[in-house]
């Protein structure tokens, strides 16, 4: 299906010397298929693994690579480009050229390009894995995150399906997705200017040094949200539980906790001056009375009987706090009476809408990479999604939540 989202935008597409380098036939297509003008700027490096006649071919321009063209002499001005694009994509980037970037080494047409580029950047690593993994990199991976710069990685379940190695560039269609996402939300920033609180993964309540009470929450509702957030304009503040997600996009600041006293405590004090909040962790609703500072040993064959207490209840909390101005989403895991149990938190948290899950559905629930949720509003009006990737449950949270918010 065609794009619209990417019809006459105009892409500079960077390759640098790595074998991931025949990847970029693959993007070029889709890229011009959805109606996108590609030009290439290809390293010296990038031509031993693949031709600029092919490029040329697929793209319909001559592929830059010199800074002067070897035939007449004239001048290839990487100021023009950067003025001319929408968007530079780097896509296999080396581990050389990211450090190159990340301090500024501007020796090759490709580098004095990016430094030149008014447009949004997004990189795509290409490298082994103990490159990838090494202090050097990942410092400058952060440097380039830190500027603005977007880093395409695979996504967390093909890595832990192991479709792909970390490192590996990802492939064609998630890149080509992720640009056409990029400028579909860019046309509708509808939480521009707007500071949005997160909450999501687990609490871990400990018992003692070494013990915890959890549950099996991966984060990846939350993160989704984040995401979505973040692209469509606002300033996420983002509090997370124990999980092994990463952020990505540079508006986004992440509050690490552990307990439930701890995502309380932050919560109430980053929702003060939150335009929304989004409660998608899922808190532990009461906490072991005492934690032991030594690890409890097993004595005989006698059992432990635990004394929990219950924690404070964000949701309600930030329901009592709420301004006119402001609005508060919150979500339901329910396994028996769902609607009815949902609509009851909804009036008694004083929330504007709430997500409700149902572990009776397949594919929804914790540690899975769909979502299968119903929307309901403080209004009355209900609206019942379909199985969908987290992404696109996160998507369609968003733009319900959009609509509701104040003026």
């Amino acid at each position: 299906m065609k794009n619209n989202s990417l019809q006459g935008k105009h892409i500079v597409l960077g390759i640098t010397g790595s074998i991931a380098a025949y990847k970029a036939c693959s993007l070029i297509r889709l890229l011009v298929k959805d109606g996108a003008d590609v030009q290439v700027v290809i390293t010296p490096a990038g031509k031993e693994f693949i031709t600029p006649v092919t490029l040329s071919a697929l793209t319909h321009h001559p592929v830059i690579s010199e800074f002067f063209s070897g035939r007449d002499g004239s001048w290839h001005s990487h100021v023009d480009l950067g003025l001319w694009a929408d968007a530079m994509l780097i896509a296999p980037a080396t581990a050389s050229s990211i450090g190159k970037m990340a301090h500024g080494i501007a020796d090759n047409m490709l580098i004095t390009t990016y430094l030149s580029m008014k447009a949004p950047v997004f990189i795509a690593p290409a490298m082994d894995l103990d490159m990838f993994r090494h202090p050097a990199t990942t410092q400058n991976l952060e440097t380039l995150k830190s500027r603005g710069n977007i880093i395409l990685e695979p996504a967390s379940g093909e890595l832990a399906s192991g479709l792909v190695g970390k490192g590996r560039m990802d492939e064609p269609e998630n890149i080509h997705r992720a640009l056409a996402l990029f400028f579909e939300t860019k046309e509708k920033k509808s939480l521009k200017g707007k500071k949005v609180l997160i909450t999501a993964g687990p609490t871990y309540e400990k018992l003692d040094a070494v013990r915890f009470i959890g549950n099996f929450s991966s984060g990846k509702m939350g993160y989704a949200l984040a995401e979505v957030c973040a692209e469509r304009g606002a300033t996420v503040e983002l509090v997370s539980g124990p999980v092994s997600l990463k952020a990505q996009h540079p508006s986004i600041h992440v509050t690490s906790v552990v307990s439930a006293a701890e995502m309380f405590e932050a919560s109430a004090r980053l929702f003060e001056d939150s335009d929304a909040a989004i409660l998608c962790a899922a808190v532990a609703d009461f906490t072991p009375e005492t934690c032991a500072d030594h690890k409890i040993k097993r004595e005989g064959s006698g059992g432990m009987t635990l004394q929990l207490v219950p924690t404070k209840d964000i949701a309600a909390e930030l329901g009592k706090r709420k301004k006119n101005s402001q609005l508060l989403v919150g979500f339901a895991l329910e396994t028996d009476h769902e609607l009815q149990n949902a609509e009851g938190k909804l009036e008694r948290k004083n929330l504007d809408m709430i997500a409700l899950n149902s572990l009776r559905d397949k594919g929804a629930g914790f540690g899975t990479d769909t979502n299968k949720v119903t929307l309901i509003e403080r209004n009355g009006e209900t609206t019942s999604l379909p199985l969908l990737s987290k992404r696109e449950t996160a998507e369609a949270i968003i733009d319900r939540m959009s609509n509701l918010l104040p003026c």
